[in-house]
């Protein structure tokens, strides 16, 4: 039986341990997730071993801080996987923007993401914040999801830019893309302390088992 979980906005079968969002697109998959109908509602099934949001939620964080009608700035896009759930949690009066630098896999979320009319993808360098000015607004959560060495300060950059005051942002750091000389609890340790100077931490996770070398920051804006 799927019934609402903890976090606002997604969904869960206790018994078999399976995440879900509410089909924004009724009868239409972005990807290879499993579609679910309970009492004439659809549901999606959000896997943590292709989300790291998901993941997330899996590895028992109270609150992700994405609800219903919020405006989301989604940097790293990607082809669309975790957006899509993004898109279903804010629903149709929240917003997405959906911004990735790579032209293959921007044409892949387009493709998979079509019929979804709360998403605005974005082909464009999260690095380029004065670009981004030009396309998006202020923002009620930014999420990033980007395997780069300068991963952090370009969250910072964009925190600053677009989120505003008092808003949450998420951080998924891969720690192999810092530096693969280095243990990943170091490295996790040490953006813990750099977020710090800049933002108030409420949660920190690693995301084990689900992604290897990977840990996920919930902040807040000062």
């Amino acid at each position: 039986m799927i019934s609402k979980s903890k976090i606002f906005e997604v969904y869960e079968e206790k018994g078999r341990n399976k995440l879900f969002t509410l089909n924004f697109t009724p009868g239409k998959k972005a990807y290879e997730e499993q579609l679910v109908n309970q009492n004439n509602i659809e549901y999606r099934e959000w896997d943590p071993y292709t989300s790291k949001l998901a993941a997330l939620i899996a590895n028992k964080c109270q609150n992700i801080f994405i609800r219903k009608d919020d405006v989301v700035l989604y940097l790293g896009s990607s082809t669309g996987t975790t957006v899509s759930h993004v898109s279903d949690i804010v629903g149709k009066e929240g917003f997405v923007f959906a911004v990735d630098l790579a032209p293959r896999v921007m044409t892949s979320l387009i493709f998979n993401l079509e019929g979804r009319k709360n998403i605005a993808p974005i082909l464009e360098s999260a690095n380029h914040t004065g670009r981004l000015s030009e396309r998006i607004s202020v923002v009620d959560i930014i999420y990033q999801d980007i395997a780069q060495k300068d991963q952090l300060n370009i969250f910072l950059k964009n925190i600053h830019n677009f989120l505003k005051k008092d808003g949450y942002a998420l951080l998924a750091v891969k720690a192999r893309s810092i530096d693969v000389t280095r243990k990943p609890k170091e490295i996790f340790n040490e953006v813990k302390r750099e977020l710090e100077k800049e933002t108030i931490v409420i949660d920190y996770k690693t995301l084990e088992p689900y992604q290897k070398d990977h840990a996920m920051f919930v902040v807040k804006r000062k």
